[in-house]
């Protein structure tokens, strides 16, 4: 199975967003909600990799992923990002995707800071959102997340290590970079929390994490399942890191094409 990929240009107020679609090739497309994926901080389009197609083709949905303004092919953000930038994605960009890629139901898919991104969309529409899901997303701000954060700082000390970032981001690499560690080990962030925002959302929500994640324990799953309103499941998938989408690529697609097909929750599950 397979996708067929189109690429957008997006316009917004700050500046245009690169998005691509993917619809799947050979099989009739299931009507209803597309699936748009948030990447996480260091993240764009072409770091989603196989996935969005396979995601397609598996779901039988329209998957549609795009670069944040600062990231990618996107233009740069104007500045840098402030406090309030996760909720603000949901407010600002959203919106004119779904304007101009033409869409109004939707499956927000967050990855990491980007789970926070689609929580965040499901809480500000909740008639358009059939179901969320989450992949190792934080909703509060853990020590262990920002040890993770200061040994990926040093490891960015390294020679040729921004350089990897250039690739995806251009001249742009080095605010992607700041934008990731500075946000998380302000001060101000330190009571940070995707709470209120989970407390709104009434649809059926997936989180996904792995229990090796280098970024934050199993309790940010555990309580982004517990505070959302609608029915809820935590897949923890055992010797798993941060990426699960992949490190587990088979066992995302399953877990995900069954909580879609099936559009409710269970208990929590390991392999």
């Amino acid at each position: 199975m397979t996708a067929t990929a189109s690429d957008h240009w997006i316009s917004t107020e700050q500046g245009r967003l690169f998005a691509r679609a993917w619809a799947p090739s050979g099989l009739p497309l299931i009507a209803g909600s597309t699936i748009v994926l948030f990447h996480d901080s260091l993240g764009c389009v072409e770091l989603w990799r196989e996935f969005p197609e396979r995601l397609a083709a598996t779901t039988q949905r329209r998957v549609v992923a795009y670069d944040r303004l600062g990231f990618g092919q996107s233009d740069p953000y104007p500045g840098s990002l402030p406090a309030t930038f996760i909720r603000d994605e949901a407010a600002t960009s959203v919106p004119r995707l779904r304007e101009q890629l033409g869409f109004d139901a939707m499956i927000p898919f967050g990855h990491s800071v980007g789970g926070g991104m689609a929580v965040a969309t499901a809480a500000r529409f909740p008639e358009s959102c059939s179901a969320v899901v989450t992949e190792s997303a934080q909703a509060f701000v853990e020590n262990c997340t920002l040890a993770g954060i200061r040994a990926a700082q040093a490891a960015f000390r390294e020679p040729g290590q921004v350089e990897r970032l250039e690739r995806y981001h251009g001249s742009k690499a080095g605010w992607v970079l700041d934008a990731w560690i500075e946000t998380w080990l302000a001060p101000a962030y330190a009571n940070w929390s995707l709470d209120d925002d989970l407390r709104r959302v009434r649809c059926p929500l997936l989180a996904i994490h792995g229990d090796r994640d280098e970024y934050g324990s199993p309790q940010h799953p555990r309580r982004i399942a517990r505070l959302s309103l609608g029915a809820s499941k935590v897949v923890l998938i055992e010797s798993c890191g941060h990426v699960p989408h992949r490190e587990q690529l088979e066992r995302v697609l399953r877990e995900v094409t069954q909580f879609l097909t099936l559009g409710g929750a269970t208990p929590e599950t390991n392999p």
